[in-house]
């Protein structure tokens, strides 16, 4: 029998806990498994782009666990009354390949992406950063924020969409909760006066939602809308402000904002921070950028955290994934025997 979190189980774990209180806890996961890094198989994601969006798999191994995640990423689907992201992932028995834990992950690759957001924030960001500028007011803009409280402390938020809605939305849902929020007409606006600068935009689109004079000392820019080929959010110039740290650099030559620049364009995988065989920040005045594109090895975090948190309680049932015929040599027997009345 394989473990199953549905959407209703994943959003009642999420009631349940807190958000603050599972992101907090996930950055520690999916840090744990960064420091691992190299006991990890990778391989950039595998994508399939239509004019309509992209859908991916993204495969990943440690010794003992197998995992994948289904994810697509279509930007137009709001319009249409979808959502722009969906995903599901699976943890398998790598000693016989059985599927043990299957969940949905559209939640949980919001709550995922914002952990991992904060986890490496707090390496690179400047310890005294308390305000944070937003850029993109999406379906990940919340978790983003709530994810840099619980790790860092960010409690000051400067937001800046072209959509007026979702700004609504997001003043709608965060305010109450004890933020400070400032509204901005403009990304440069939001960004002044900001240590941390989050992008979140969702066009498929070679943009520039950050300009390279919106960049001051000491800024810590978090990039996460960059996430396939033609999709970029940043000035390229901005790259150029100091060091460039990525999750796995050949995914991120492919997808994120270093698609711009020469291939030979130096950046740190970030895990060498974490073991201590590359610098982090090296000043207060440094700026730092995260080209985060989202890697397979945050799957496996996510899925491995909430199966430690969920299995064995309300929150997770049994399902029957896997065929068991009695004997395992005959599965023809298996599929043509009887089915048993009553």
């Amino acid at each position: 029998m394989t473990t199953f979190v549905g959407v209703a189980d994943l959003v009642r774990w999420v009631a349940r806990t807190g958000p603050e209180r599972i992101m907090a806890g996930m950055s520690e996961t999916i840090e744990a498994d960064f420091r691992r890094w190299e006991s990890f198989d990778k391989t950039e994601r595998i994508a399939s782009h239509t004019p309509f969006g992209v859908i991916e798999l993204m495969p990943i191994s440690d010794p003992d666990v197998y995992a994948f995640k289904y994810v697509n990423g279509h930007p137009f689907n709001p319009a249409r009354g979808y959502q722009t992201v969906t995903a599901f992932g699976v943890l398998a028995d790598v000693h016989n390949g059985y599927p043990v834990f299957l969940s949905e992950m559209t939640v949980l690759t919001a709550l995922r992406t914002a952990a991992t957001s904060a986890m490496v924030a707090r390496h690179l960001a400047r310890p005294d950063s308390r305000v944070m500028a937003m850029i993109g007011a999406g379906s990940q803009a919340e978790f983003q924020a709530l994810a840099f409280r619980a790790v860092l402390g960010i409690e000051t938020l400067r937001i800046f969409d072209v959509d007026a809605a979702a700004t609504e939305k997001f003043v709608r849902n965060l305010r109450p909760l004890g933020f400070d929020i400032t509204v901005c007409d403009s990304s440069s606006q939001a960004a002044s006066g900001a240590d941390i600068v989050t992008t979140c935009t969702a066009d498929k689109a070679v943009a520039e939602v950050l300009k390279d004079a919106d960049v001051t000392p000491g800024m810590h820019i978090n990039t996460i809308g960059g996430d396939c080929p033609g999709k970029t959010e940043l000035d390229p110039r901005i790259l150029e402000r100091g060091p460039v740290f990525v999750e796995y650099a050949p995914q991120t030559r492919i997808e994120g904002e270093i698609q711009n620049v020469a291939a030979d364009f130096p950046v740190t995988e970030f895990w060498r921070v974490l073991a201590g065989t590359a610098p982090g920040r090296t000043s207060p005045e440094e700026v730092t950028i995260f080209d985060s594109v989202g890697f397979a090895i945050e799957d496996f975090s996510a899925l491995r955290h909430l199966r430690a948190d969920v299995v064995g309680t309300d929150l997770a049932r049994e399902i029957d994934l896997v065929a068991a015929p009695e004997d395992p040599k005959d599965l023809f027997g298996f599929a043509t025997a009887p089915v048993p009345v009553g």
